[in-house]
């Protein structure tokens, strides 16, 4: 079961890098953007269908907690460092890829807690 986890992780992130390379490719920006951003929407979303089936469990997490202990922080930081110096050389369009989810995120941070007030679990 740890290696589902670790296979449902891997999973994630070449899909999500395939489809950062390809908006940089629409956006013809030569380079992924956002490709581990899309990995870890799609390792939540995942997670989450696979706990409401009621096949996610605890040997699975373990599985995902492991490399997202070692390798997800490093590929992250790895990411941004190019994705700053591919942004700045690339133009505005590279920036506003940046910029407008950031806008977005922080712009949607009172609904979700006014949500969660709602919502208590």
């Amino acid at each position: 079961m740890l290696i589902k986890g670790v296979a449902l992780l891997a999973g994630c992130y070449i899909l999500g890098q395939l489809l950062g390379e390809t908006l940089g490719k629409l956006l013809h920006v030569d380079a992924n953007v956002g490709g581990v951003g899309f990995a870890m929407i799609l390792l939540i979303f995942s997670q989450n269908w696979l706990e409401k089936q009621g096949k996610f469990n605890a040997e699975m997490e373990s599985g995902i907690m492991f490399w997202s202990k070692m390798y997800i922080p490093v590929i992250v930081e790895m990411s941004a460092v190019q994705n700053v110096r591919v942004a700045l050389s690339s133009g505005a369009i590279a920036l506003l890829a940046g910029i407008i989810p950031v806008v977005i995120c922080i712009s949607l941070l009172p609904l979700v807690s006014k949500l969660a007030k709602n919502n208590p679990q």
